[in-house]
């Protein structure tokens, strides 16, 4: 049985909390927050220093601001102990590459949680999506009053550029963007358009000052695009059949993402797999987000 650590007790640590006490494979699990009141209900080992962690644990799950993870999973990955950091991966792309040195050092494993590989809708059409020619994202949610240190473009674009780099590969030949401030210090809507060498074109509408939520993902070939609703595990095929237009749903076993991924962070640290590819697309998700921001505060 392995031995959990959670580095950062809020709402998404509390909900790997709940994933690593349902898993059959996590015996102890050991809490760290600067907050003591943030541990306190959970009725676990808990302490205000991270580093306490390092000689009782076999793996973290690193939940906290995104300016604390390098220093967080620096340590860890020096003592060989595997960590999931949660998205995005750091706040510079410098940093992040200093990650995958140091896992690689250390054969050990550096996973980054971008949980939309995981949605079953994604899951489902994945393998049938060839050569797209135009993809268009909308991930839009309300004002959520967190994750702050961060603008909408590391706290959600970075998701969408995440599946697109995933479902192109190819290198990017252009970015246009825009974004704006409007109730915090970072821009809190955004929008980009990249061009891809070969042709393909996404378009991509980040916000979190809407008033509902949307997170959806239509990739467009030739006769037919592909619909997929992440928030509802649900995908719409669309095809031209001589003069008409078919539409058919597909049937989606909808699973819980997070679960998804938190499990298969579990199983590769009993491999004991040192996979960088989960960094590495990381860090390439994360590349494309600094360039989006770099060209949004220029144009200001």
């Amino acid at each position: 049985m392995l031995k959990a650590g959670i580095i950062g007790v809020g709402r998404l640590g509390s909900i790997h909390l709940r994933i690593y006490k349902e898993s059959k494979n996590i015996g102890e699990i050991f809490l760290a927050d600067t907050n003591k009141e943030a541990c306190k209900d959970h009725g676990l080992p808990s302490y205000t220093d991270y580093k306490k962690l390092a000689d009782k644990v076999n793996l973290v799950s690193i939940t906290t601001p995104t300016s604390s993870h390098f220093e967080i999973a620096r340590f860890f990955l020096e003592r060989q102990i595997p960590v999931l950091i949660e998205k995005p991966m750091t706040d510079e792309l410098e940093k992040a590459e200093k990650i995958i040195t140091i896992a690689k050092k250390n054969k050990t494993l550096a996973f980054v949680g971008h949980v939309e590989r995981y949605n079953s809708a994604y899951l489902k059409v994945k393998k049938s999506i060839k050569n797209p020619l135009f993809i268009e994202c909308h991930r839009l949610s309300p004002y959520p009053g967190r994750s702050l240190d961060i603008g909408v473009v590391l706290d959600l674009m970075i998701h969408d550029l995440d599946i697109i780099l995933d479902l192109v590969g190819d290198k990017i030949k252009k970015i246009e963007a825009k974004g704006v401030k409007v109730l915090s210090r970072k821009e809190d809507i955004a929008n980009c358009r990249i061009d891809f060498q070969k042709g393909c074109v996404a378009n991509i509408t980040s916000s979190r000052i809407s008033a509902k939520k949307e997170r959806k993902i239509r990739i467009f070939m030739p006769n037919r695009y592909i619909s997929i609703d992440y928030a509802n595990q649900s995908v719409e095929v669309y095809r031209k059949e001589k003069n008409k237009i078919s539409r058919t749903s597909l049937a989606i076993e909808k699973e819980e993402p997070l679960k998804k991924e938190i499990n298969h962070f579990i199983s590769l640290v009993n491999e004991k797999s040192s996979d960088p590819s989960f960094a590495e697309g990381a860090k390439d998700a994360l590349a494309a987000a600094e360039k989006i921001e770099k060209i949004i505060n220029f144009s200001k």
